[in-house]
């Protein structure tokens, strides 16, 4: 791929993150004023300190306008993105590269979904017809159960124990979640409970899906020179990668539902930029987007967590748990947290932010600290047609 990349050329200084949940009580203004006075006030900024913002929502606001009336904001550029569901890493991939271009000094990426008041679908293109391809034909439960028994039927995996693998994956990201004061679902959720849930698509159950929720996260970015001017512990961006797909996965009779060919091209120029040869080895966790239990099974194969066709037996083993070699979504996921679309990718950003700088509460605390880097992955769409991101930072530069 094309991508040079602008590792340890920008850093994450301040991030601020909302809890998501179902806030019949707030506007996408008021949560948008506190992620980012959550971030401002880390490090002494003001609204005015900053000289550029980006907003990423799906359903919240059409313009940047979205963000300015409510911030107050004057004199400042505010631009509104929208990539699908990967939309809050969107906002951050531009602000980075508008910093590391020398364009502004300081710049702010704020994700934002008030979603419960306006019903419960939740996703982007639900109350108008597309027109760019992505027009659904199945809901989003029952396109990803497809995966599922394709890829037991690829790799010798029982439906008995697909079932347990699926459900291991939904109970690791609830035991996670019950540990994060931040997350909307915050208790544990037993194997029996979970395998026992009423069906919603194929063989996904309703613990086996994402909820839906509102929410807020932000970010402030300057360039990894300045860094130390802000905080003793930024995050250095390593690599940002984004890769859209041209959705001819499913009328492609070579596609068969088993794997993620966007999220396996932007894992690997993610890593190409970084510099690592092994993510297993060298990441010390990762936030995917487990927006359904298959999904995130696949994920751990795209992105190399483990080899084709065993990472089924990884998730048995424990090797994704929190205590685990490598910890994924140690915050609890879009599972725990629901998917605010807007806010998602940023929030994930939050919980390396957490984990990295050793202020993860302790009883979610990842052992594998000391790698110093984490990944965070955002997808949009759905098997054959989707957007994927996979932005890599680090504690230290180098």
């Amino acid at each position: 791929m094309p991508s040079h990349g602008i590792k340890d050329r920008v850093a994450i200084i301040s991030m601020g993150c909302t809890p998501f949940g179902e806030h019949w009580d707030k506007g996408a203004d008021d949560l948008m004023i506190e992620s980012t006075k959550e971030a401002f006030d880390n490090v002494g900024l003001t609204k005015d300190d900053i000289d550029a913002y980006w907003l990423g929502t799906a359903m919240s606001g059409m313009s940047g306008l979205t963000l300015s009336r409510p911030l107050q904001l004057v004199g400042k550029p505010v631009t509104h993105v929208i990539n699908h569901c990967a939309t809050g890493s969107e906002s951050l991939r531009n602000a980075a590269y508008a910093v590391a271009s020398g364009a502004y000094d300081l710049a702010m990426a704020v994700g934002v979904e008030k979603v419960k008041d306006s019903g419960y679908q939740g996703l982007v293109g639900a109350s108008h017809a597309p027109s760019d391809g992505t027009a659904r034909t199945l809901t989003a439960a029952a396109m990803f159960a497809m995966c599922a028994p394709a890829y037991g039927k690829k790799f010798g995996v029982s439906d008995t124990e697909m079932r347990q693998v699926l459900a291991h994956i939904a109970q690791k990201n609830h035991y996670n979640g019950a540990r994060n004061k931040r997350a909307q679902f915050r208790r544990e959720v037993s194997i029996d409970t979970i395998c026992n849930a009423p069906l919603m698509a194929g063989g996904l159950g309703v613990y086996d899906c994402s909820g839906v929720a509102d929410g807020s996260a932000s970010a402030i970015i300057c360039r990894a020179e300045d860094a130390h001017k802000y905080t003793d512990k930024p995050l250095y961006i390593k690599a940002l990668s984004f890769v859209a797909g041209s959705c001819s996965g499913n009328a492609d009779p070579g596609y068969d539902y088993t794997w993620f060919p966007e999220i396996n091209m932007a894992g690997k120029d993610a890593y190409q930029q970084a510099g690592i040869t092994s993510p297993r080895e060298q990441l010390a966790m990762a936030e995917v987007h487990d927006c359904f239990t298959p999904a995130e099974l696949l994920i751990m194969e795209d992105l190399g967590f483990a080899e084709r066709g065993t990472a089924w037996k990884e998730v048995l083993g424990g090797t994704f748990d929190l205590d685990g070699d490598l910890p994924i979504n140690p915050d609890g996921g879009l599972k725990s947290f629901g998917h605010p679309v807007g806010a998602s990718g940023l929030r994930m950003f939050f919980e390396a932010w957490l984990q990295l700088r050793r202020e993860a509460p302790d009883e979610r605390s990842i052992k594998t600290v000391d790698r110093g880097l984490a990944l965070c992955h955002n997808l949009g769409g759905y098997p054959g047609e989707m957007v994927s991101f996979v932005g890599i930072v680090g504690n230290e530069l180098g």
